[in-house]
């Protein structure tokens, strides 16, 4: 090696440790600043952020793992500083993800895009709400609040054709669902033992949340009828019981034929059964009616398709109900529920006819998603399809029953190589209880397609991915 070389060589290395060296002088500088004004706990769980984001962006699967626990355990946190604008949890591990899967596109790790027949239908409703966002831009101010919530609503549907691509096999498939599972059971013992708390401990706790983003005060959620405070509903870290109750619903869902299963994906039928009581009893505790019709009606598909003794099963409990105090309570509130006798339910009756106003204004297309033109009308209404309906109109409710229809008759039309296959069969089958449970769940609840509540919109259309995905490698796996 002559001088020449080792001149250079010897200039490479002092300039690496020059570069590493203010690279770990920055860190520390940082690490103390946010030490003096975030405090030690969170710049703690700040570091730890940022080592998992580093190895997520090496991982495909830690991407969407790390994205699947702030939907469950952090779904309205915020990073703790703005760029732009502020960016929640879920928008920085949804962007990772999707970077970690463009980035393998362009190197060539990935190959052969997976795709679907409702693939069409899905990226059709996509184009219908662009169209009906951009229309309606006029009707009120744009803010980068807004933007950033509507892009990350068509983000959330975009995931359902971005799983499809990425889950490839039967494992990988099984793990995720997994994952779903766990986290969701986990997020369900959260809301359980912040309900068992004494309020102002439970209160305090979850008000420490706000110093990344969650709301301060008193956070705690109350069932009241206009005259007295009733029960405690369970929120867990979800802000909003009937959010909680949502998400709750889509996970018992999934995790109810799981108990049945010839092939449970916890590997055990007592570790199913016991973390399905877990998130029942959660859901039980949100007093969330919406959700657990949804899960009734989800359960009883799976039910008449594959299990007909849950059929005499949930009867049993429900004939149990109807004699133990806290059952009693539960029915007694959703019988007047669907009377209209109680004060939530008169307050959702007077959001749908406002809605129903706004729809007879604006019938074909809406007024988008920025506000309305008119001051009497406003856009926030308890119904999914009453919400779909104020954005995009009639053309974009049709587009979204089409989109979910099309997944549906994908589904159907494969429907023995799913059900023959024991590997597959009873995941796809809690997929679509859980699709199911959303759809009815939607004629009550607004979650599962509003800007303001991105993590129960996401959880659907990865469930509609996760669903897609389990049905096409059925058929893989029925023709191989």
């Amino acid at each position: 090696m002559t001088r020449l070389q080792n001149i250079f060589i010897n200039e490479d290395r002092r300039l690496a440790a020059l570069a590493a060296g203010l690279m770990l002088g920055l860190l520390a500088g940082l690490t103390a600043l946010a030490l003096v004004a975030l405090g030690p706990l969170v710049t703690f769980i700040g570091l730890v952020a940022i080592v998992i984001g580093l190895a997520a962006l090496t991982n495909l699967d830690l991407a969407l793992i790390l994205l699947l626990n702030m939907i469950a355990l952090l779904p309205f946190g915020t990073l703790p500083f703005e760029l732009a604008l502020t960016l929640s949890l879920i928008d920085a591990a949804l962007g990772l993800f999707l970077v970690v899967y463009l980035f393998q596109w362009m190197t060539g790790e990935r190959r052969d895009l997976q795709v679907t027949p409702a693939h069409a239908m899905i990226l059709i409703f996509v184009m219908v709400m662009v169209f009906a966002f951009v229309r309606g831009i006029p009707n009120a101010p744009l803010t980068p609040g807004v933007l950033r919530r509507f892009v990350a609503l068509m983000a959330n549907i975009v995931m359902a054709l971005v799983i499809v691509d990425v889950v490839r096999n039967v494992g990988m498939l099984r793990r995720l669902v997994l994952t779903v599972i766990s986290i969701g059971a986990v997020s369900a013992l959260v809301g359980i033992v912040l309900w068992f708390m004494s309020d102002d401990l439970a209160n305090d706790v979850l008000t420490r949340l706000s110093r990344i983003g969650y709301p301060g005060g008193d956070v705690l959620r109350y069932r009241e009828d206009g005259v007295r405070i009733g029960i405690e509903r369970a929120i867990g870290t979800w802000v909003d019981p009937n959010a909680f109750g949502g998400f709750l619903m889509m996970v018992g869902a999934l995790t109810a034929p799981q108990v049945l299963a010839r092939r449970p994906v916890t590997g055990r039928y007592w570790l199913a059964a016991g973390l399905f009581g877990v998130i029942m009893l959660a859901l039980f505790l949100t007093d969330s009616r919406g959700s657990m019709l949804g899960f009734v009606a989800g359960t009883g598909v799976v039910a008449v398709i594959r299990y007909r003794k849950l059929i005499w099963v949930g009867l049993f409990f429900m004939v149990i109900a109807f004699f133990l105090p806290p059952t009693q309570e539960y029915i007694g509130r959703l019988i007047a529920g669907v009377q209209g006798e109680d004060l939530a339910t008169q307050m959702r009756f007077g959001e749908y006819r406002d809605a129903l106003r706004l729809i007879q204004r604006y019938p074909l297309l809406g007024v988008g998603f920025s506000g309305t033109p008119d001051i009497d009308l406003y856009l926030a209404v308890a119904s999914t399809y009453l919400t779909i309906m104020g954005n995009a109109g009639l053309v974009g409710l049709i587009s979204y029953l089409l989109a979910l229809g099309s997944v549906l008759w994908y589904a159907y039309r494969n429907r023995h190589a799913v059900l023959g296959d024991d590997d597959i069969n009873d995941i796809a089958l809690g997929l679509l209880a859980g699709i199911i449970g959303a759809l009815i769940g939607g004629v009550f609840d607004h979650f599962y397609f509003n800007i303001e509540f991105q993590a129960t919109s996401l959880t659907l259309w990865l469930y509609i991915g996760f669903f897609l995905a389990s049905v096409r490698l059925a058929m893989v796996e029925h023709f191989d």
